[in-house]
């Protein structure tokens, strides 16, 4: 992703309103005793397109600004949601994933590791009062399965918004891998070596 003020813009403009629509809303609907999450995957589908680094400082302002309009113990999603865009950039930067499907998969991840290690700093945070029983196992699980069940379109919406910030475009690197080479012995054009 290229650092313009365009592209920062852009990525401010798609944490807020994800944020908000998480707090005034969303995450107080209940479905089967889980609620959808929209940050870690927001998080998720910017590092899944722009990178590694894009990736953490999209996770650093994400949970910065929950945390803020939450009211909760400062930074403790930052961390979490740093590591999540770091990790996941990282994965495509060394996978260079091309499957359409994937974001479904990256985005499950993403849900795991947001509420486990979120799970794990709330109880060190608060080690005095916290209680751990199995309707929070049960709530984790359906809260990855629904997040796992928007993340196709929500990475859609996420790339369609940072399309023009990217420096490849994803689809256009798919067309041009899948694209016949000109060069190389004539038996193996189009293979890659």
């Amino acid at each position: 992703m290229s650092p313009t003020p365009g592209a920062f813009l852009r990525v401010g403009l798609l944490l807020l309103g994800a944020v908000v629509i998480q707090l005034s809303g969303l995450g107080q609907l209940r479905v089967l005793g889980g609620h959808f999450d929209l940050t870690p995957l927001v998080v998720g589908g910017v590092a899944y397109y722009a990178g590694s680094v894009p990736g953490a400082a999209t996770g650093f302002a994400a949970g910065f600004l929950l945390d803020l309009l939450a009211a909760q113990t400062m930074g403790a999603s930052s961390l979490v949601l740093c590591a999540i865009g770091y990790g996941v950039g990282r994965f495509r930067e060394l996978r260079d994933p091309s499957h359409g499907l994937l974001p479904i998969p990256v985005g499950a991840a993403a849900a795991v590791g947001w509420v486990l290690a979120f799970g794990a700093v709330s109880f060190m945070l608060d080690v005095g009062t916290a209680s751990v029983s199995g309707l929070v196992f049960r709530e984790m699980v359906v809260t990855v399965v629904l997040d796992t069940l928007i993340a196709l379109p929500l990475f859609g919406l996420v790339r369609r918004v940072i399309r023009p910030s990217l420096a490849v475009d994803p689809l256009e690197r798919n067309r041009r891998r899948q694209s016949p080479r000109e060069s190389g012995p004539l038996g193996l054009r189009g293979m890659e070596v």
